[in-house]
């Protein structure tokens, strides 16, 4: 019997500060902070009461945990895609997105989050 598991990158259980808004040209600008709950290279996840939604793109910037990055810690800012809903909320009304990483974005471009 296969397994429902189809990550193939090691996701780590690690709760690190994360902004995002979502990118679409029709989502809600605004921007969010929020925690990541556990980190891959490949994506991660975390809760938010922001109105997303599956397949949605959003930016966004986390620092990536040494043991996550392969080296050591640093903020990393990319674009993202909505790849896996929580089907519950949480308890205050977050709910839980998982989130694929499309394309790791310049570093210079997260200056204009900043100030």
């Amino acid at each position: 019997m296969e397994s429902p598991e189809r990550r193939q990158l090691i996701r780590y259980t690690i709760r690190t500060p994360i902004r995002f808004k979502a990118a679409g040209l029709t989502a809600d600008r605004s921007e969010h902070f929020s925690e990541a709950l556990n980190v891959s290279r490949g994506g991660f996840y975390f809760a938010t009461s922001a109105p997303l939604q599956m397949g949605m793109p959003i930016e966004a910037t986390l620092r990536v945990p040494e043991e996550a990055a392969g080296d050591k810690s640093r903020e990393t800012h990319c674009r993202a895609r909505v790849v896996h809903v929580r089907s519950e909320p949480y308890g205050d009304g977050r709910m839980g997105f998982g989130v694929e990483i499309e394309t790791f974005l310049n570093p210079a471009r997260t200056n204009r989050w900043t100030g």
